[in-house]
């Protein structure tokens, strides 16, 4: 049985940093309260009537479940008090939230997906939350807009929860990645998954080959090679993957290797492509580097991306580094 929990984690990785002043340990705290009572609301859905969907669209155009809603406000609703905040951001609302003028104002931007991969929850297939941090610009206790248009490079923690046969946090603030696991009986994450790594080597990738038609011509020329095998050009055989919920996807990545992709496309190139620059793409970027591995739009990286609007879209393949980097190099050529 593991015996480090999160909170002392968070506690030891304070101790660490001289010149730490409790606040960001105590807003992880705060993230762990919320992703536990999300992860109960998920494993209940069914039995309380909350899988459906409802008639309402989010800022992406897409139909909400009950369940994004649901979620939504307990995140916020975990999170808003606690004084460490000066704003938040949704990927389910059009706007930033402003914290209400109750509550004391802290230093730290967050951004988060409550909900990921939501249209599978009502077929029982692992969904999860991602969130990303940021330091609000100094000075600032009412940020606007512009503020929370930060490159991923300036996040100072990410990370995502899985609710799947078991409850997963995975967190990185920088040094690594790390994962915890929730024992239900006990109530609290354990630390069964430390220095988590991204095998630099994979024969497994991830793609909607429905969208195939509409592939640039990169990564037609990755998949077509990757599907002749042992006896195409790469020399070996690949697995086919495909989740639907990119936490699941990732997740998969950090422990066993493999490669995602969402990549650009004709049907996407209109929107800027399908997965969200500030909530999706730099949260899992920032953890897959510190994992070892490697994220690109196939012709940037990601974290380096300047963002342009609080809802932008972009490519995103990543995962093992040297199957990512063959695809940067066949985008290359183009």
């Amino acid at each position: 049985m593991p015996s480090v929990t999160i909170t002392q984690f968070i506690i030891e990785e304070q101790r660490r940093n001289k010149g730490a002043t409790g606040e960001f340990s105590m807003l992880l705290s705060d993230i762990v309260t919320a992703c536990k009572k999300i992860s109960l609301a998920v494993n209940k859905g069914a039995l309380v009537g909350t899988m459906g969907s409802l008639e309402t669209e989010n800022v992406q155009g897409e139909v909400q479940k009950e369940l994004d809603v649901i979620t939504n406000d307990i995140f916020i609703s975990s999170i808003e008090w606690s004084g460490y905040l000066a704003g938040m951001a949704s990927e389910e609302m059009d706007e930033p939230y402003e914290i209400p003028a109750q509550y004391p104002r802290g230093k730290y931007l967050i951004l988060f997906d409550p909900l990921d991969g939501s249209s599978n929850v009502n077929v029982n297939i692992s969904v999860g939350t991602i969130f990303s941090i940021l330091r609000a610009p100094d000075g600032v206790t009412h940020p606007k807009l512009q503020d929370f248009l930060q490159p991923g490079t300036r996040q100072v923690c990410a990370g995502y929860a899985l609710y799947g046969s078991s409850t997963m946090l995975v967190i990185t603030t920088g040094n690594g990645v790390n994962g915890f696991t929730l024992d239900r009986e006990v109530g609290e994450f354990y630390l069964t998954h430390p220095g988590m790594q991204v095998p630099a080597d994979t024969h497994e990738f991830a793609i909607n080959t429905s969208n195939q038609r509409h592939w640039e011509p990169p990564v037609q020329r990755y998949v077509e090679e990757a599907l002749k095998g042992k006896e195409g050009p790469r020399g070996k055989d690949f697995n086919m993957r495909w989740v639907a919920s990119m936490v699941a996807e990732v997740h998969r990545i950090l422990i066993r290797g493999g490669l995602f992709m969402y990549p650009q496309d004709s049907k996407l190139k209109d929107k800027g492509g399908k997965l969200r620059l500030l909530y999706e793409a730099n949260p899992m970027s920032f953890i897959i580097e510190q994992a070892g591995g490697l994220s690109t739009t196939g012709r940037e990286r990601i974290v380096e991306i300047q963002p342009t609007g609080l809802h932008q879209r972009v490519p995103v393949i990543l995962g093992s580094k040297n199957e990512v980097e063959k695809l940067i190099e066949y985008h290359q050529a183009v």
